[in-house]
């Protein structure tokens, strides 16, 4: 069975910084792009970065500067490292495996999706 865990959610202040992680079970990472995902309460999901299977990344004009995604094959892992963050980036952050690498939520082509993981930043 395939299965996305994500992981490293938390408290964190405004500015601060925070990793997440996404395990891959039961699949490769050089099959599926894989793509983070976030909702907030009262909104839409909205994608926030993605990294191809050859290692390219998407950001979107919030989290370009601030995100950085990478994934270590051989662990199967896909990483979020978020710096300076805002109390807008408080959302539930997803991991999903893609057909192809995007950050339109609308265009995704979701082959898996993951359970969320809670990030909250305080002003």
């Amino acid at each position: 069975d395939v299965q996305l865990q994500a992981f490293g959610g938390g408290l964190v202040q405004a500015g601060g910084s925070l990793r997440l992680s996404c395990a891959a079970l039961g699949l490769s990472l050089e099959d599926y792009a894989i793509g983070w995902f976030r909702q907030a309460p009262g909104k839409e999901r909205e994608g926030v970065i993605c990294i191809s299977a050859h290692g390219g990344t998407y950001y979107t004009d919030s989290t370009r500067g601030r995100f950085t995604i990478s994934s270590d094959n051989a662990k199967n892992m896909v990483s979020l490292q978020m710096n300076s963050l805002k109390p807008e980036d408080t959302a539930v952050y997803y991991c999903a495996a893609l057909g192809f690498c995007t950050v339109e939520a609308d265009l995704a082509d979701i082959r898996y999706w993951g359970q969320g993981t809670l990030v909250t930043v305080s002003s």
